[in-house]
């Protein structure tokens, strides 16, 4: 989740600081859903991107 940035930059922090590697490690080798999540404190609104990963 982010604050005033971009729900896509949110999803970019996930892949470039390997998060997906924790699940893997657990067993999972399947498709993992990338959820990207931004709150903007100006228009208190909430935007979401989700990606599929494999």
């Amino acid at each position: 989740m982010k604050w005033d940035k971009s729900a896509e930059k949110a999803i970019t922090q996930i892949k470039e600081k390997n998060y997906t590697q924790l699940v893997k490690k657990l067993g999972y080798d399947g498709e993992v859903l990338l959820v990207g999540i931004n709150y903007s404190t100006k228009t208190k609104k909430h935007s979401c991107v989700i990606k599929n990963f494999r």
